[in-house]
């Protein structure tokens, strides 16, 4: 296997996992088998208990893996699935270090960070190269150089190349040239500090991909090359693009997988960019927009709901139309409110979450667009909260909640999954990963998956509560359908609730799963597309 590191300096929030993703893109489009890795500096074993505010989304890999948002990323680029252990924790490595040094598999001698967390480190991340079958592993370290926490991992991928030679390995530094409007120049000092400082760790940079706000001059690159001692010709710009997609059509052009292929004397192949170039295209110039209204809690951090936004983006994508989100604090919904809120929008969609703050504005949302016919999608809570809608005000159950807010009402319509009653802790107990969903014949949901007699498909999860199904005669009988379920599955749950619809609702469906997880730019999640082309009828365009 061939290992690309991928670093950062100067300041965090440069897109090093967009880049890291955008070149992993490339190598795959030319038909490199090509997977990646993710170091997070912090203690925690994984990112599954911490706050949409401090950290943004928590991505879950189909193997039930509470990850950082950029594992999301990787699987929408690569168009694959990333193994469980390619989200590597210091938490992780000094948990399994320590049980090793607990059972005596380190008898006799002094543990130490070097070498024992280092081996520890680079054990992981060729097991994560191996588990997915790769030829190309890129590890993106978080953090910036400079850092404390960072320390042992740089020490790592530092000997990864002693270990295997320049010909299997490379080094890419992602940096920043700061523009200044009042003096009208490119600034490249800090990226000269930042390369300093990785080479006082060990590791001297076989490329530099310099972030600025536009392309670089000649004069610029050949300035930093020459200061960093890094050929001109291995100095590319990550600049400013319209959006995401568009930054591995952008590091092409520039060459940068034809010189990877180089550097790790790969086969140099021709890529297949046609999604990439088409989706250039439809963002650039769509044929029409679609305005979604979001509903959710975590407005002001919409990295909390980046792989809800990027699904829309695919469906938009399919659809040759833009995505515009209208984010609607759920707090602020109220009855004197809610139809203002909803006014000049084409569809609703409402996400997964947590916690009862903003719960009663949700399923106010809910209410809206199945009385008004709004096109609505609900994933995760947002299936709850129009179970919650439905039961209070189409089945006459007084009183439906959930037991996450409620726990001792009695008209509790979402409660604990079977399979949680007996769970103690938090960090990854809930039913994740990838689960199969039984899709009754003839409903929407089984049209959407192309499966219109019905069949099995398979979606993520992240959730504790379901449907209770104490509640599921009353709520058929009053017309809600039940358009999926859990199978059969040794006893845990089977026939939960998976999935709703409304009749002759133009567009009222909701999923217990998280399909925005498996959704992607080459193939559209089937609900996303789904609501996009209802919104698109409501306007008379589909």
């Amino acid at each position: 296997m061939k290992y690309i590191f991928v670093t950062g300096g100067v300041v965090s929030s440069l897109g090093k996992g967009v880049a890291t993703a955008s070149l992993g893109a490339l190598l795959s489009a030319r038909g490199h088998r090509v997977t990646a890795v993710k170091i997070d500096p912090y203690i925690n074993i994984d990112a599954g208990t911490m706050r949409p505010y401090e950290h943004g989304e928590v991505f879950v890999t189909s193997s039930g893996a509470e990850t950082d948002l950029d594992l999301g990323n990787y699987e929408r680029f690569l168009n694959t699935d990333i193994p469980r252990g390619a989200n590597i924790t210091t938490g992780q490595v000094y948990q399994e270090v320590i049980r090793k040094e607990r059972a005596g598999e380190y008898l006799a001698q002094t543990v130490q960070v070097i070498p024992h967390v280092t081996d520890e480190i680079k054990r992981r991340i060729h097991a994560a190269g191996q588990a997915a079958g790769a030829d190309i592993v890129l590890v993106e370290v978080g953090g910036t150089v400079g850092d404390m926490e960072s320390t042992p991992f740089l020490e790592a991928i530092r000997q990864v190349r002693f270990d295997l030679g320049a010909e299997h390995t490379l080094y890419v530094h992602l940096t920043l040239v700061p523009y200044l409007d009042q003096s009208q120049e490119f600034k490249t000092k800090p990226t000269q500090h930042s390369v300093a400082a990785l080479r006082g760790a060990g590791i001297t940079p076989d490329v530099l991909l310099v972030r600025s706000a536009q392309p670089l001059p000649e004069s610029i690159k050949r300035k930093v090359a020459m200061f960093t001692s890094v050929l001109p010709e291995q100095v590319f710009t990550s600049y400013d693009v319209g959006h995401v997609y568009q930054l591995p059509l952008a590091l092409e052009e520039q060459g940068l997988s034809a010189l990877v292929e180089r550097r790790l004397c790969l086969d140099e192949r021709a890529p297949d960019l046609t999604a990439w170039r088409h989706a250039e295209v439809v963002m650039r110039a769509p044929a029409r927009e679609v305005t979604v209204a979001m509903v959710g809690k975590y407005v002001d951090m919409t990295a909390a709901y980046l792989s809800v936004i990027e699904a829309l983006t695919h469906a938009g994508v399919a659809c040759d139309a833009r995505i515009r989100i209208r984010w609607v604090n759920a707090e602020a919904i109220d009855e004197t409110n809610l139809r203002a809120h909803f006014r000049g929008v084409d569809a609703a969609l409402v996400p997964g979450g947590f916690g009862a703050r903003g719960v009663e504005g949700k399923v106010l949302a809910a209410r809206h667009a199945r009385e008004s016919g709004l096109p609505y999608l609900g994933i995760c809570l947002g299936l709850q909260v129009a179970v919650i809608d439905y039961a209070r005000h189409v089945a006459g159950i007084s009183g439906a909640v959930s037991a996450e807010f409620s726990p001792g009402a009695p008209a509790r319509v979402i409660d604990l999954m079977p399979e949680q009653l007996d769970v103690a802790g938090l960090g990854g107990t809930m039913r994740l990963g990838d689960w199969p969903m039984r899709l009754a014949a003839g409903t929407r949901l089984a049209a959407l998956y192309a499966v219109p007699d019905g069949g099995t498909v398979v979606e993520r999860h992240r959730h504790r509560y379901e449907v209770n199904p104490a509640f599921v005669p009353a709520l058929q009988a009053a017309g809600l359908i039940i358009s999926g379920v859990t199978p059969g599955m040794d006893g845990r749950g089977a026939g939960l609730v998976e999935g709703i619809e409304i009749p002759g609702h133009p567009y009222f469906v909701a999923l217990q799963a998280h399909p925005e997880f498996r959704s992607r730019l080459q193939a559209p999640s089937p609900p996303f597309l789904g609501l996009i082309r209802a919104a698109l009828e409501r306007q008379g365009l589909e």
